[in-house]
């Protein structure tokens, strides 16, 4: 691997969307020097006002020292690196470092790996959790697999992007400890939605029985951080429902290749297929919670109690 900079090196960056453009803009006003691409170059440009330079192409990233990927699926992945004007078609230069973020199948994430080092190009998997709020916050966490030196050299540039990064291993196993992440993020959610749903039913409001779940042994970063949507419904999005169906038909299929049963991982997706079918396609996956309650002959009603989700700015980003 060509030595690069370990103080600054030069940062490209594919997809723009919500997340990518969130994290992206963590490493721009870490000091980086950073060049986006987005296929729809509006969201991209947004980036320009904290100091991004905008390319047309993702070819025109083969120049940087590190290139990030943050895609929406395996197939995406695969056409901003090797398809055309992918970032390493270039003939004649390369990235030295390219990490995919993105949340993608290890088939996937493997064929990338052997088109980037017939490139000369080094590859880590380094999927995130977490959603632009808590990028904001500065505190997503990351998985990375691939060669250890290669993540040695990066760690500082992953590091600036959120609280905590892990090595996890070679090739692709990065990929398995997102998708084990993400499954049991839909098992917690729907689990939350039926102890919820229970309690109020009893007579507790979901502020009340939530403030105590929280403060119990039970609580947990997540299950304060999804306490104002359960509680107020409100359901703008940050992770949704066929998202949440996408890593669930993932981890399952895993499962099967492992022959590691998941049973309550299954029940759970398919009570998320089930609220897909029901309209719920574009609000966040906190929507759970109403068709646990429409299952229990229940009506729920915004509550707008005043309740924090727990996340406060770090380092003024």
């Amino acid at each position: 691997m060509a030595a690069i900079s370990a103080d600054r090196p030069r940062i490209g960056w594919i997809g723009c969307g919500r997340m990518g453009a969130a994290l992206a803009k963590r490493l721009l006003l870490a000091g980086y020097d950073v060049t986006v691409y987005n296929r729809t170059r509006a969201k991209a440009e947004a980036l320009a006002e904290h100091g991004a330079s905008i390319a047309d192409r993702p070819i025109d990233l083969a120049d940087r020292d590190v290139v990030f990927t943050m895609v929406a699926a395996s197939a995406d992945l695969e056409d901003v690196t090797a398809g055309k004007d992918g970032v390493l078609t270039n003939p004649d230069m390369a990235p030295k470092v390219l990490i995919d973020s993105s949340t993608v199948s290890e088939e996937a994430s493997a064929s990338v790996r052997v088109v980037a080092l017939k490139r000369g190009t080094e590859f880590l998997a380094a999927p995130v959790s977490g959603n632009p709020k808590v990028v904001d916050a500065g505190r997503v966490t990351l998985a990375v697999s691939g060669p250890r030196p290669v993540f040695d050299q990066v760690e500082p540039v992953l590091t600036a992007l959120g609280r905590a990064v892990t090595y996890v291993g070679e090739d692709e196993v990065a990929r398995l400890v997102k998708i084990c992440h993400n499954v049991f993020l839909g098992v917690v959610i729907q689990s939350m939605a039926e102890i919820t749903v229970l309690a109020e039913k009893g007579g507790v409001s979901r502020a009340a029985f939530l403030e105590f779940l929280n403060q119990s042994v039970m609580g947990s970063a997540f299950s304060q951080y999804k306490t104002p949507a359960l509680v107020n419904l409100d359901f703008t999005p940050t992770f949704t429902m066929p998202l949440l169906r996408k890593d669930f038909d993932l981890g399952l299929q895993a499962a099967r290749a492992l022959e590691a049963p998941m049973p309550v991982a299954s029940a759970a997706a398919q009570i998320v297929a089930a609220a897909i079918g029901a309209g719920h396609r574009d609000e966040d996956f906190a929507v759970l919670i109403q068709e646990q309650a429409r299952r229990a002959g229940w009506v729920l009603e915004p509550e707008d109690a005043d309740v924090t989700d727990g996340l406060e700015a770090k380092d003024g980003r």
